[in-house]
């Protein structure tokens, strides 16, 4: 299958781009791999007219509205992100209406309406360097509980209003597993991503995105480390790092969405051009507007 998906690309000169919690087989044959934003400006960037994404559903369509010229084919259509799909438009709709002296920051894990709906977009790596430029001291932060309570303790002087969303693949990490690992292993230092809950956030070591979890555990030369997030990013860790160990706590942090996409949909995304990602318009041109505020920002 690893061929025929690597023939059939170069016959129609595409791109495949991967999240890095995508399956490893799926990460292997990628031809970039990151998190959703590093992907979308690689979509960007790149000369390919067709992009096959192998991630969720809103990763494909923000790569969608950066680049609307570009054919954005995401593999499995129901590929969704349970934490995007907490946003209720109609209570964010009566939200901006109560609350419209707050400037509303969304998670780049949101869907396009709700991404129209909001001022600017922050990823897990760029949040506190976009907040930090906003001089409203007023901030609505949607949808992550975890990540926006993180943000805010890094801003005292601002009043945060917080939507009461999750991850249910980073809510489900428990300290008292970290612990024990800890307890077993010498000298376990603990990565751990923003949306995990705050007892796990207190005891981490380093905490950061996808992308900067992988850069620590490349950059530093500790033998042993607990990774706190959704378990695909091991397989990646482990290829650039073998003489280390990588521990997960408790049972595996697996997101089922992520994990959907094979490498026959791979191969039938390209034959087929399914599936192709559209987003209306009107909306398209607002969330352009909070995502290009973003990389303004972000700048």
């Amino acid at each position: 299958m690893k061929d025929k998906i690597l023939k059939l690309k170069r016959e129609l000169e595409a791109v495949i781009v991967a999240h890095n919690y995508q399956r490893a087989e799926v990460l292997d044959i990628a031809d970039y791999v990151g998190d959703s934003f590093y992907l979308s400006q690689v979509v960007q960037k790149c000369q390919n007219e067709t992009v096959v994404f192998a991630g969720v559903y809103f990763m494909a369509e923000s790569a969608k509205i950066l680049s609307p010229q570009k054919e954005i084919l995401l593999p499995v259509l129901d590929a969704a992100c349970p934490l995007a799909n907490m946003v209720d438009l109609n209570t964010l709709k009566e939200y901006k209406e109560k609350y419209s002296d707050y400037t509303f920051v969304c998670y780049i894990n949101t869907n396009a309406e709700v991404k129209a709906m909001c001022d600017v977009v922050v990823a897990s790596s760029n949040a506190e360097k976009i907040l930090s430029k906003i001089e409203n001291d007023k901030i609505f932060f949607l949808p992550d509980r975890n990540l926006g309570e993180y943000i805010k303790n890094k801003f005292p002087n601002k009043k945060f209003i917080i939507w009461n969303g999750f991850c249910p693949v980073h809510q489900k990490i428990q300290a008292k597993h970290i612990l024990s690992l800890k307890e077993k292993i010498d000298n376990l230092i603990v990565l751990a991503h923003p949306e995990c809950n705050r007892e796990v956030r207190e005891i981490a070591d380093f905490l950061g995105s996808t992308k900067e979890i992988i850069d620590f555990a490349n950059r530093t030369k500790f033998k042993n480390y607990l990774i706190a997030t959704e378990d695909g990013v091991i397989h990646t860790l482990k290829q650039t790092n073998p003489d280390k160990n990588f521990y997960v706590p408790g049972a595996p942090a697996t997101c089922i969405d992520m994990k959907k996409t094979t490498l026959e949909d791979i191969y039938n995304s390209l034959l087929h051009k399914k599936h192709s990602i559209n987003v209306k318009q009107e909306i398209s041109n607002l969330a352009l507007k909070s995502l290009n505020k973003m990389i303004e920002l972000a700048g």
